[in-house]
């Protein structure tokens, strides 16, 4: 497997297994989404994207409808999206993707935990060159064609990279190619499972247990914030 699949693989396990937290970071993304363009999934390609992850995280439908519906609600906070970077204990590299409608509150809270765990804050793209900015689709098999042949199909659209797990292909492609991809797929009969953006390090950073342990002090209270939505760093699983 792939040096993007293996490290997804290993981050999916640990955030997938808090439910109650993945379902409020989807309904914040497809709040966001709506808010953006439009509350109709036929006329909104991002909010129809998000509308899926959240059928395959099983998230009740009555919670979608009510991120949906909190887009036009004039007391619902106007979420904004703000990436933190920084550098955990050892020289672990940190980018962490919030949605949140105070600033001044949520970047304290960044810096704090940062600095109360032997690290540091910092500035916006200080560490864009160290990770891989990745559209990541989920889709279903089609039958009676190999990975090779989808491949070899996929590649004009933007999909540099795919994966077969199990009953399901995963396919990498640019940040900027998410739509062409989404929209090529939905065009030509594939079944979406989900879609969403990743940070893929371009190098990782292998630490003892002991140093291990310290920085995932640091990325379980980044994960344990209401306004964090998503955590990449560069240690070795």
């Amino acid at each position: 497997m792939g040096r993007a699949f293996e490290y997804r693989k290993a981050r999916k396990l640990k955030r997938w297994g808090n439910m109650s937290r993945t379902f409020t970071r989807i309904g914040k993304e497809i709040t966001i989404a709506a808010k953006a363009g439009g509350p109709d999934p036929d006329s909104n390609p991002r909010l129809r994207a998000l509308m899926q992850n959240a059928k395959a995280a099983n998230m009740p439908k009555d919670t979608v409808e009510r991120a949906i519906k909190k887009a036009t609600d004039k007391d619902a906070g106007d979420y904004k999206e703000i990436v933190y970077e920084g550098y955990g204990p050892y020289g672990i590299a940190i980018v962490v993707e919030a949605a949140t409608d105070n600033n001044t509150r949520t970047v304290a809270n960044v810096r704090s935990y940062f600095n109360k765990h032997n690290g540091s804050l910092g500035t916006q793209g200080s560490l864009s060159f160290m990770f891989e900015h990745k559209s990541v689709f989920k889709i279903k098999p089609v039958e009676g064609k190999d990975i090779e042949e989808l491949e070899l199909e996929l590649i004009d659209c933007g999909v540099d990279e795919l994966e077969a797990d199990e009953e399901e292909i995963v396919l990498y492609a640019a940040f900027e190619d998410y739509s062409n991809v989404q929209k090529y797929l939905e065009d030509n009969g594939y079944e979406i499972i989900s879609s969403e953006f990743e940070r893929i390090p371009n190098d990782l950073k292998e630490l003892n247990e002991e140093q291990r342990a310290a920085v995932e002090k640091l990325l379980d209270k980044f994960e344990e914030d209401e306004d964090v939505q998503n955590v990449f760093h560069n240690m070795k699983d």
